[in-house]
């Protein structure tokens, strides 16, 4: 048996990551600091301290750790706007009910449209939103 527990994204500014997932729909479910060995083992990385803010889906269907590195602080990885198409993990995409509406509200927090909305056949509209220090998210709106 396999379950996804969560997807996990380290942020810059933990508490303008919060306000931007809470805006898109997330609920902060718990909001810790974790430090010592067993954090410098499961790492492999020595001094850790680490706030960590666990985010979850309403339906209760998926959770978002984001970790804020506070020792050693965190570098970014790739450039802030690197292209979609680089190696390695590329976004997360959540079901909205309305992205129009959503947009702006997104926007207030520091999310940027990548490109553009495009709709799918009559199944979806679709975007994708960068935000967070270059982490890309995906939204997806059905249409019927």
């Amino acid at each position: 048996m396999i379950q996804m527990d969560n997807v996990g994204i380290v942020v810059e500014d933990m508490d303008a990551a919060v306000a931007f997932f809470t805006e898109l729909g997330l609920e902060v479910e718990g909001r810790t600091q974790v430090e010592g060995p067993w954090a410098d083992k499961t790492v492999g990385i020595e001094g850790i301290r680490c706030e960590i803010a666990m985010m979850r889906v309403p339906d209760g269907h998926g959770r978002l750790e984001l970790s804020q590195y506070l020792t050693p602080v965190a570098s970014p990885a790739v450039p802030e706007d690197a292209p979609y198409h680089i190696l390695g993990m590329h976004r997360v995409m959540y079901r909205v009910e309305n992205i129009d509406e959503l947009l702006p509200r997104l926007r207030k927090h520091g999310g940027e449209l990548v490109a553009e909305v495009v709709q799918y056949g009559d199944s979806y509209k679709l975007c994708y939103v960068r935000a967070l220090g270059g982490v890309i998210i995906g939204l997806a709106e059905q249409l019927n």
